[in-house]
């Protein structure tokens, strides 16, 4: 007999439990897919798409900004803005679309094979830059074609930009393209990048230019870039350059310029106090702006074959003979050595007959002494004590000045200037090339003695604070980006063995100068501000006479020394010294700037404005003589 099974209730209602959760389960699971399917396809879809399509991991380089520059009050003179670059790798790169290339270039496709055959050489997988400061235009149509331009990027770089108005050119530099030879003794950088070529810029050049980063990225089969790699874990960020402080005076500066306007020349001042360079400008010049950003090969070019030199930094590398300039020298070296005192006299009766020649002053001054041959360039004064000097004392003090040597200035190609010694003198024209005669010449700062007027303002400045040569210098501090922290820069200053008294009488002789009648260069007086200086003018065999002023104020306490020098210009108080009123007038009262700058310009908001001292005038005997110096 069959058996027959039977189910309770509790057992059916056990089975639709089960059956209820199994379905939960079942569709739980398969919305889980769903959405996740949604989420790779819809919402993720073109991450993971670009991942399927990379061919290969790129490691592209970023490019750190150039450290920025300030000047002595903190406000920015030089910074920078992001630039945008087309880059053409060549191994990615396909010749048929050059067309289309050069099309949204607008460049010539035998300029860009110029550019791409000239970095060729290094490696065919590097990118080269073939167009610098790309518009909207071109970078939205490369973007665009960008499916159709394997090989082509776009990169961001940094451009300089200037925030002053006049051109501080050979003292900031400019930056521009690495050159092979520059590349081949740098192997850190890389074609077609941004180096300081001159000036601070170039000086500088580790601490401005940062430290470049690394950027991983997935590429495809094109070469180009489809996603990062690792969403950027592994990229190391760019370090800026660290940013310089610079001791300029803007407002001098480029008051400075404007005065040489049309000339050629140079202006250097200098603080007595440590060696900072407060103005140094140079004329002819260039405009650094024509360097940043897209630069044509002509600007360069145009610069180089101009005959007026205006890549040459005639503040630190032109050389000059002194001329009247150089006599504070030679009374300072006569005093020292107990060769004369403050009293005595040497009589001038209109020149010196030596060696057959009659050598001409600048009128009969008398019996003289020094502190009135310094006011009336007395010729003869200075003849007799070059003889009476020698040459192992005239280059001893030639030598603790800084002459005939580089100051150590922090700018590239100084030049030293020339101090012609015995021994320098005998190598050249034999045993008796280094004649009592030509001593003669060197007492009034001509002959064979060549000197630049930074040389000129730093000498102008050991006078000025009686004593101590302070190494010049442009940049003061510098800011490290990774500590910033803000840290001085130390430089040389030496205390010269000269007696206080004797720099106390040249500063009498140079007040005397500017401010007592007879004096050479009564255009340089201020009312107000007690003005110290000495005009000269330098024989050329080869044209008209080269002009110089140099000068410090206040006599006190000087905040400033500086030089003046105008080549070809004739005399040194005629020309050279109404420049130097100028800007000494501009320096200690604020509101001048405006006058002689011609326009309307924001005040000055340093602290090197001097409260003005009266004149005190000693009485010292006058001279009718007629002073051209």
């Amino acid at each position: 007999m069959a058996q027959k099974f039977y189910i309770s209730g509790s057992e059916k209602f056990a089975d639709a439990s089960k059956y209820k959760f199994g379905k939960y389960i079942t569709f739980s699971i398969m919305a889980a897919f769903i959405l996740r399917l949604g989420q790779l396809q819809i919402i993720e879809g073109d991450k993971y798409k670009s991942v399927s399509e990379a061919q290969a991991i790129k490691k592209v380089r970023v490019e750190p900004f150039r450290g920025n520059i300030f000047d002595r009050n903190g406000n920015m003179v030089v910074h920078n803005e992001a630039s945008f670059s087309v880059t053409l790798t060549p191994s990615s790169f396909k010749p048929e679309v050059m067309p289309l290339l050069s099309s949204i270039l607008e460049m010539d496709s035998t300029e860009i094979q110029a550019v791409v055959k000239k970095y060729l050489v290094y490696s065919k997988f590097n990118p080269i830059k073939i167009y610098r400061d790309a518009d909207f235009r071109i970078v939205s149509l490369i973007e665009e074609y960008s499916d159709e331009l394997p090989g082509i990027d776009v990169v961001v770089e940094p451009k300089r930009l200037y925030e002053f108005s006049g051109n501080m050119a050979h003292l900031l530099g400019y930056t521009r393209e690495i050159s092979k030879q520059q590349l081949a003794n740098a192997p850190y950088y890389y074609p077609g990048d941004l180096v300081g070529q001159a000036g601070i810029e170039r000086t500088f050049e580790q601490d401005l230019r940062g430290r470049e980063g690394v950027e991983y990225v997935a590429v495809n089969k094109f070469g180009q870039r489809v996603a990062s790699y690792n969403e950027g874990k592994n990229d190391v960020p760019a370090k800026n350059g660290f940013d310089l402080f610079i001791g300029i005076d803007i407002q001098l500066q480029e008051l400075a310029e404007k005065l040489l306007e049309g000339r050629r020349g140079a202006v250097v001042a200098v603080n007595p106090e440590d060696g900072g360079v407060l103005a140094l400008a140079s004329k002819p010049d260039y405009d650094p702006r024509s360097f940043s950003g897209k630069v044509t090969a002509s600007v360069f070019r145009e610069l180089s074959n101009n005959e007026a030199s205006p890549l040459l930094h005639r503040a630190i590398m032109s050389q000059y003979p002194p001329g009247s300039t150089w006599k504070m020298l030679i009374a300072m070296a006569a005093l020292q050595e107990g060769i004369i005192n403050e009293q005595t006299t040497i009589n001038c009766g209109g020149g010196l007959q030596y060696g057959g020649k009659f050598r001409k002053c600048h009128g009969a001054h008398g019996p003289t002494a020094v502190r009135k041959a310094i006011q009336t360039s007395c010729n003869v004064f200075f003849y007799t004590l070059g003889m009476r000097l020698g040459y192992e004392k005239f280059e001893r003090y030639g030598k603790m000045f800084g002459f005939g040597m580089k100051s150590g200035v922090d700018l590239p190609h100084e030049n030293g200037g020339l101090l012609p010694t015995k021994s320098w003198l005998e190598s050249r024209l034999g045993k008796g090339g280094a004649s009592e005669g030509r001593l003669v010449n060197y007492g009034i700062g001509q002959g064979e003695i060549l000197v630049t007027p930074l040389q000129m303002a730093v000498y102008t400045a050991a006078i000025a604070n009686e004593g101590t040569y302070n190494q010049p210098h442009v940049v003061t501090h510098i800011r490290n980006n990774i500590t910033n922290r803000k840290e001085p820069l130390n430089y040389r200053s030496e205390k010269l063995p000269i007696d206080k008294s004797v720099f106390k009488i040249i500063k009498d002789g140079m007040f005397d100068v500017v401010n007592v009648s007879g004096g050479t260069a009564s255009a340089a007086k201020l009312y107000d501000v007690s003005v110290c200086g000495k005009t000269g003018t330098a024989e050329n065999p080869h044209g008209q006479d080269h002009a110089w002023f140099v000068a410090f104020a206040p006599k006190e306490n000087p905040k400033i020394a500086l030089c003046v020098f105008v080549e070809n210009a004739g005399f040194g108080g005629a020309i050279a010294a109404p420049i130097a009123h100028k800007l000494l007038d501009a320096f200690f009262h604020n509101e001048k700037y405006d006058e002689y700058m011609g326009k309307k310009i924001p005040r000055r908001k340093d602290s090197t404005a001097v409260t003005a001292e009266p004149i005190v005038i000693p009485e010292i005997q006058e001279t009718e003589d007629v002073i051209v110096d």
